[in-house]
């Protein structure tokens, strides 16, 4: 593909860093669902976890970002309907996703185009590597912030992927008692090293009262099993998405006078997970077991995990390998 410009209103970003996640995946195995939707098809450039410099801007764009460090956000909402206008661009109902809908080409590439009013910039303390992990943290930390804990509150986290690990490392930093429950043997070793209050296989997940419970599984069963695990009167967030539909019983959402909130996206979570990166509060970075170039995507896409891979369930990317 040639070098993309820079239209009016965006800016050119040297890529330096970009995660590879379940979503990445569900497009190369054909199983995404906006795929079948109509919102997106092939081909298709991946990539909305990302990090890297201004280089060019367009038309209409202040030169100040020129050289600047920066994220951005994934959604890309059209700015003048009705949601837009009240800051809910990430579920604008003709928005692009940058990477993933509308054929917005995302940042699996040596450079990558993006409205300006999507960046946020990074301050010297977020590297790339922390700086690719903004957008998964943000959709972790809003998931926290949708369990309201308070100090001292008791949190379950279903998943042991990157965002159910993220939320826990969120909300551990918020001073909440962190309990987490998944099923590979690896992942929950990987799991127990992060300093959580307790990691559990699913037989072995004792008899607690849990505040909240965040499921960032893909498992069908587990929405329903969040509610049965949450304590009345408090709250469940469901963020994981399975690959078929996942029944709950309202009958018992609403005799256990429970909160059920639902996480779309990171765009309300970014500069939040920015300021607790910069200061130091959580550190993912542990959560990144590889980085290839762009020759090692389609592996990475395929399942593989390449000799001398970490523990962790990130893998990036940085295209100047």
């Amino acid at each position: 593909m040639p070098p993309p410009t820079a239209n009016v209103g965006q800016a050119i970003i040297d890529v330096e860093r970009v995660g590879v996640c379940g979503t990445d995946v569900e497009f190369f195995t054909g199983e995404m669902q906006y795929l079948n939707e109509g919102h997106a098809r092939f081909p298709i450039r991946l990539g909305h976890e990302w990090s890297g410099t201004v280089s060019a801007v367009g038309e209409g764009v202040d030169e100040h970002w020129l050289g600047r460090r920066v994220t951005g956000d994934t959604m890309l909402g059209c700015g003048i309907c009705r949601r837009c206008r009240k800051g809910n661009q990430h579920v604008c109902e003709h928005r692009y996703e940058l990477g993933i809908r509308g054929g917005f080409h995302g940042a699996l590439a040596e450079q990558l185009a993006v409205p300006v009013t999507s960046l946020h910039e990074l301050p010297d303390t977020v590297d790339e590597v922390l700086g690719a992990l903004v957008e998964p943290g943000g959709n972790a930390l809003r998931s926290v912030r949708g369990a309201a804990l308070q100090p001292g509150d008791r949190v379950l986290i279903l998943g042991p992927g990157t965002i159910g690990l993220l939320a826990g490392l969120f909300a551990k930093a918020q001073g909440a008692e962190v309990h987490l429950m998944g099923r590979s043997p690896r992942s929950l070793e990987f799991a127990k090293t992060l300093g959580l209050d307790g990691v559990w296989a699913s037989a072995d997940l004792p008899d607690l009262p849990f505040d909240a419970v965040i499921d960032a599984s893909n498992a069908p069963a587990l929405p329903a099993k969040a509610l049965g695990l949450v304590e009345p009167g408090k709250r469940i967030v469901y963020v994981g998405l399975a690959g078929s539909p996942s029944m709950i019983d309202t009958r018992t959402l609403a005799l256990k006078d429970v909160t059920a909130v639902g996480i779309l996206s990171a765009s309300p979570g970014l500069a939040g997970t920015i300021e607790l990166y910069a200061s130091g509060a959580v550190d993912p970075r542990p959560l990144v077991a590889n980085t290839v170039g762009l020759d090692g995507v389609a592996g990475i896409l395929s399942g593989e995990r390449p000799d001398g891979s970490g523990a962790g369930p990130k893998m990036h990317v940085d295209p100047r390998l």
